[in-house]
């Protein structure tokens, strides 16, 4: 198993695999997803205890899931415009090691350059920060604990994004 620091992010694989703009009907299996997520066991297990990716929430927010061939969702991403910011990312248990996770990053990077946005902020979950340096974030800091909730500090990271040309 690869450190937080080190870790190995493949290559995407496209095997009918969809990225599509997340509609209140998802609501239910992404809020399942992030609660079950093994990423969040143990002392990490109250960040994601009470989290509802609603309706509401999907609706307001540019959030898109990734699909396999048959509709079943295998990750999704928020991306919060006027913020600049990456709300939620997650990867289904069963698809980690796909490259899910890299083809949501590049899809959030192309909708945030798309909407003009030049950075995207990340506040990350401590685990998932080799991740992040492994698909191009820069580290900026270190948000700190903010109890009950959040025990513990977090890394902060920028995408910093450059125009396609």
């Amino acid at each position: 198993m690869s450190s937080p620091v080190t870790a190995v992010v493949p290559e995407p694989r496209s095997d009918g695999i969809r990225i599509r703009r997340a509609t209140g009907t998802d609501s239910r299996r992404l809020t399942a997803m992030a609660r079950r997520s093994r990423a969040y066991e143990g002392h990490y297990a109250p960040m994601v205890a009470g989290l509802t990716v609603g309706s509401v929430y999907i609706e307001t927010h540019r959030v898109h899931v990734a699909t396999d061939a048959d509709g079943t969702p295998l990750g999704f991403y928020a991306l919060l415009l006027d913020a600049a910011e990456l709300d939620l990312m997650f990867v289904a248990d069963r698809a980690q090691g796909l490259g899910v996770g890299r083809l949501l990053i590049d899809h959030m990077t192309a909708e945030a350059r798309d909407h003009g946005l030049d950075t995207v902020r990340v506040v990350s979950h401590p685990p998932a920060e080799g991740f992040y340096r492994a698909v191009g974030a820069e580290r900026t800091g270190t948000v700190p604990a903010d109890p009950p909730v959040v025990g513990w500090p977090r890394p902060e990271f920028h995408f910093r994004l450059t125009p396609e040309g």
